[in-house]
């Protein structure tokens, strides 16, 4: 039987030996940075491995399941892309089946759907304005909304933090508006701050009760705010309340959520079909749209990598709750689309030869406690997806460090700035990384970093480190 080639015996030495780093192996700059935190090695889980080699440089703990907190959003990418196709888009439709005579519909109005997590004010609005060059002023009947393209558990948006309304703790729904919130500008006032809504949804009122310190720094204005929501009549009161320093001068923009996704639609639906002057004699309600109802506007939602890099760029929690949602629809109509889409994602990764041990999927956006998934995983999963045809769509949704995104600020001052393409995840007592980083050698790695430590707050020097260090290779 003739010898292997040395090259493959090689590599297979390399594979066997790298189940566990030797200590003096580990960058002196990732060692130093991690007990600057108190953080000690046994809390966390680490892969480096060439891209084309497959050749492991580093290897920690990777097959013990870890919170990945937003780095979850790469699991749920790689599945989107596998299962939808990158020409893949969310359908939302305008459908009536009653007359429409001297400006008015003669019956209900039906609003579908389909589950786009891109809808926004400006495409509502588009929606509205053919509805009305149909030569529709009036609906007589009812606006009938449908959100039954998912099938979906009660959602408590102050389950994960108490913070309910805080954008990224909104939920999926199958006919949400602007990610579920509000943009509210703030234009401090020497008595307290201005507030006001470029498109205040119909149904939500403000009581400003903000008012000016007398001492502090201006560093996060709205964090030094807070915000409720109380019921009047009706109405949603949002109630802002907090004390401005006396440095905050520039006004500045406050993301909130104080509606549920119907509540916030059927408001800024109302507003915009007020504003191109139309009328509604009914109300709005729950309905689901027969088959034989003939359609009237169709609004298309950009192709899937577009809306993959606003979630991964920004690290949106919506669009990764919808997309989740949306793989189990389409695979499991009528089922519990979250459930459904953690089992859509688990074959997915099943099928690439992903090994899912200690996989958990909870919401597919890594904003949770449940969430696992072990280095190893995640490693083969980028391997999996540089070799896929699907490659340049994943690799251009996640931020690239020093330039954009959420990585903008990563080792922006550091020669290995614009070297890595990373998507990274922050909780309390959670801190990861993964993506791909282009070395000096030309050599591209897989790069896994994850940390589960109570001072996993104070680690971003380490996963600059870590980065640096691949970058020098």
């Amino acid at each position: 039987m003739p010898a292997a080639p040395t090259f493959l015996i090689l590599m297979a030495l390399a594979t066997a030996t790298s189940a566990a780093t030797s200590p003096d192996l580990w960058p002196a700059s990732l060692d130093s940075s991690l007990a600057r935190a108190g953080i000690p090695r046994s809390a966390t889980s680490l892969l480096v491995q060439e891209v084309d080699s497959g050749a492991t440089t580093m290897s920690h703990r990777i097959s013990e399941p870890m919170n990945p907190a937003s780095v979850m959003k790469l699991v749920t990418t790689f599945a989107a892309l596998d299962q939808l196709g990158p020409t893949f888009t969310w359908k939302t439709r305008l459908a009536a089946a009653g007359p429409i005579r001297d400006g008015a519909l003669g019956g209900d109005l039906y609003v579908a759907g389909g589950g786009d997590p891109r809808l926004s004010r400006e495409r509502l609005w588009l929606m509205l304005r053919e509805l009305r060059s149909r030569g529709i002023r009036r609906i007589d009947g009812d606006v009938l909304t449908d959100r039954s393209h998912f099938k979906l558990p009660p959602h408590d948006p102050g389950a994960f933090d108490q913070r309910p309304l805080r954008p990224y703790n909104v939920g999926a729904s199958a006919l949400n508006v602007d990610y579920g919130s509000i943009p509210l500008r703030l234009e401090p006032t020497p008595t307290g701050a201005r507030a006001s809504l470029d498109l205040p949804p119909a149904g939500l009122l403000i009581d400003n009760r903000i008012r000016r310190s007398t001492q502090g720094a201006c560093s996060d204005p709205a964090s030094q705010l807070s915000a409720s929501t109380r019921d009047s009549g009706g109405s949603t009161v949002l109630v802002l309340e907090g004390a401005l320093p006396p440095s905050c001068t520039a006004g500045f923009d406050w993301n909130l959520a104080p509606l549920p996704p119907e509540r916030l639609f059927e408001g800024l639906f109302r507003t915009l079909w007020r504003e191109l002057g139309g009328e509604i004699g009914g109300r709005f309600r729950d309905g689901s749209l027969p088959p034989d109802v003939p359609l009237l506007v169709e609004s298309s939602s950009p192709a899937l990598p577009e809306v993959l890099r606003d979630m991964n760029k920004w690290s949106n929690n919506v669009i990764a709750r919808h997309v989740l949602a949306t793989l189990g629809a389409q695979a499991e109509p009528g089922r519990d689309s979250v459930e459904a889409g953690a089992r859509v994602v688990e074959a997915s990764l099943k099928a690439a030869g992903i090994t899912t041990d200690g996989l958990v999927i909870e919401n597919g956006a890594g904003l949770s406690r449940r969430e696992r998934i072990t280095a190893r995983s995640l490693g083969q999963l980028l391997q999996a997806a540089w070799r896929s045809r699907t490659m340049p769509e994943l690799v251009s949704s996640l931020p690239i460090a020093g330039r954009d995104g959420t990585a903008r600020r990563r080792v922006a001052n550091s020669p290995s700035a614009g070297a890595a393409h990373i998507k990274t995840g922050t909780l309390d007592g959670v801190r990861s990384l993964a993506g791909y980083v282009l070395g000096a050698s030309g050599r591209r790695y897989v790069v896994v970093l994850m940390i589960n430590h109570p001072n996993a707050g104070a680690a971003r020097d380490t996963q600059d480190a870590l980065l640096e260090w691949v970058a020098g290779q």
